[in-house]
């Protein structure tokens, strides 16, 4: 086994394509806090990186192992394994022309690969001397065993941070091994008014669940995607009847195609569908309702019309809850043809329509900042401010999404920090017509390849979502339950009920673990508290600043603004940088948190924060940019 000694020094090459670089930023973490120096390549060198493949460059790299003292490499391609296995060869050719490698009389040691499982198995089948390979699964302390640092290396403060995380993966292998989860029984949620019919509630099943003391409600996203349409809509029918008829499932949330979304009852032909279950009349909607009884339904919102689509989804499906990404879903994420100002104000107008039915909204926003590389009080904000929004356009339930594991390289204990602080500043909006029901959810790139990984992930994430509010037993309301198949197959109505099976018994475990004193209790934990307060403190002071800068701070030009001006970092979008230059702001992985940077690399602090926006502001004021404009 491979062993990386104190003192070494490791070089962490991407291509420049590839601009989600937290993973790179966890590893070099990991690395230097056991006294392992890193360097990762800039911009430059990641351009030379892919110049390798094209036969040229070479002359920076071979600098930059010389000058740094690089004795160890890692290679980090995520995209297509085709092209990262051919990159990975490249510099393989180059490093051995070159003579860099010790065995050719040079200082590397021994070169190390990170990339898809499909890459990476490739990888080892044509450079079985490759020193190891890393899928994207592997913990902090996985990577270390991986590397062969012994833990002795780690410092005291970053053990410390793992620990939770340890004890919630050890939780969630011992439970996924006993197999004892395969006995969990359906819930039975009949006996109130309406139940499996049209005019069934949201709010009424959690009332009811909550009086007789049951489990969340459980939400299953779902949508099989086949070449044919008209098949594809009819196995997605079986599907629901069989879900329907195991009883596990709450709530099936259709996972309808993109055509679905932005194309709504117009001629698809010639059009490319990008995934999900291509339903295209109002008709087949009805169909669905129909064939998940007693299931509640809901589904994704328009990416343009989205006024009209709502209609069609409250009037065929009496959805659940109606959801809205606001800034997203348009022109910014290549979803839709809305500008963002647009998809604003078409979702304000959606969302008074959403008011007048008396259905909950969920704002489907803060994952989606977080996917762009925001940071941890980025995601907050964002959250908080969709919430109040929603408010102020009259909604009286909401369904605050929390997805956890985004980015998937967070410590757990910032992870419930950034929930927790979310959860305290939104339930400072409840109030007589206004109540929150929390849905946390497992991230979308957190689970293992190997499947029976992925399900000890699941129990794990899920041990997480109860120490989100410990002291309430009703809390969570709704549980969004991610298959475990999420990073190797489409889940199918069998993987979806196991994934349930799993999700209920670890949630029901833990509790009883916990009142045991056999699990930490996170509601005791100080170094969790200190996180929470210090990311509550900083949303507050921003929220502050927001509402006193930005004039009509909860309508649509509001949260254009915000977005304009800096609010939220976001460094790796790719459409409509010019307009939103003032969000390129850096982010990286700091004590397990993300955080806004300097150009220096240190942590910006609230107070410049704040007085980056009022430049922004400023500046705007003066050269007339202030109103949407770019």
């Amino acid at each position: 086994m491979f062993k990386v000694n104190r003192g070494e020094v490791f070089g962490l090459l991407h291509p420049a394509i590839d601009v989600h670089t937290l993973g790179i930023i966890s590893f070099s973490q990991v690395l230097e806090q056991c006294a392992i120096r890193s360097w990762i390549a800039d911009e430059e060198l990641s351009h030379e990186l892919e110049a390798l493949s094209r036969g040229g460059g070479g002359r920076l790299l071979r600098a930059w192992i010389h000058n740094k003292g690089i004795n160890l490499l890692g290679l980090s391609y995520r995209l297509d394994p085709q092209d990262a296995l051919r990159t990975y060869a490249a510099l393989r050719e180059f490093l051995a022309r070159e003579k860099l490698m010790v065995k050719d009389g040079g200082k590397l040691r021994a070169v190390f690969f990170a990339g898809l499982p499909e890459a990476c198995e490739a990888v080892l089948k044509r450079f079985p001397d490759t020193a190891e390979v890393f899928v994207g699964d592997e913990t902090p302390h996985e990577t270390m065993k991986k590397l062969g640092i012994p833990e002795e290396l780690m410092p005291s403060s970053m053990s410390e941070g793992l620990k939770y995380d340890s004890a919630r993966m050890a939780f969630g292998e011992n439970l996924v091994k006993s197999g004892k989860y395969r006995s969990f029984k359906p819930i039975d949620r009949s006996g109130y008014k309406n139940f499996g019919t049209r005019g069934d509630r949201l709010t009424d099943r959690v009332s009811h669940s909550i009086a007789l003391g049951q489990p969340p409600l459980t939400r299953v996203h779902a949508g099989p995607y086949l070449n044919d349409r008209r098949e594809a809509v009819k196995l997605f029918l079986d599907w629901t009847k069989r879900l329907a008829s195991g009883g596990y499932l709450d709530v099936l949330s259709i996972g309808s195609s993109q055509l679905t979304q932005s194309n709504f009852g117009e001629n698809w032909e010639g059009m490319s569908n990008g995934g999900g279950v291509p339903i295209a009349t109002a008709e087949e909607f009805s169909a669905v309702w129909e064939a998940a009884r007693p299931m509640l339904v809901r589904t994704y919102a328009g990416t343009k019309d989205v006024l009209a689509l709502a209609r069609i989804n409250e009037n065929s499906l009496d959805i659940a809850w109606h959801a809205l990404s606001l800034w997203w879903f348009c022109q910014l994420d290549g979803r839709g043809p809305n500008s963002v100002l647009q998809n604003l104000e078409e979702h304000f107008t959606a969302l008074r329509y959403i008011a007048s039915t008396g259905k909950p909204f969920e704002p489907n926003v803060p994952h989606h900042f977080a996917f762009r590389g925001t940071d941890d009080l980025g995601y907050v904000v964002s959250g908080y401010v969709a919430a109040k929004a929603a408010k102020r356009q009259g909604i009286g339930n909401l369904v605050l999404q929390i997805m956890l594991n985004t980015p998937k390289y967070l410590w757990g204990i910032q992870d419930l920090a950034k929930a927790k602080a979310l959860v305290r500043l939104v339930r400072e909006l409840e109030g007589p017509g206004f109540k929150v029901y929390l849905q946390p959810r497992g991230g979308l790139d957190y689970f293992s390849p190997d499947a029976e990984k992925a399900k000890a992930q699941l129990a794990a994430v899920t041990a997480m979502m109860d120490d989100i509010e410990p002291r309430d037993t009703t809390s969570p309301q709704i549980i969004h339950v991610v298959s475990y198949s999420e990073a190797f197959r489409l889940a199918d109505p069998d993987v979806m009920e196991e994934s349930i099976k799993i999700t209920l018994y670890a949630l029901q475990e833990y509790r009883r673990l916990r009142a045991l004193n056999a699990v930490e209790d996170m509601g005791r934990n100080e170094e969790l508290a200190v996180r929470e307060e210090e990311l509550y403190r900083q949303a507050k002071a921003m929220i502050g600043a927001l509402e006193s800068l930005i004039p009509e701070t909860y309508s649509p030009q509001g949260l254009y603004s915000m977005l304009k001006f800096g609010v939220f970092p976001l460094p790796w979008i790719t459409n409509l940088k010019e307009e939103f230059s003032n969000a390129d702001i850096p982010t990286g992985l700091i004590q397990g948190g993300v955080k806004a940077l300097d150009e220096k690399g240190n942590p910006l602090s609230i107070e410049r924060r704040i007085e980056m926006i009022k430049e922004n502001i400023d500046l705007a004021t003066h050269s007339g940019g202030l109103h949407g404009k770019p």
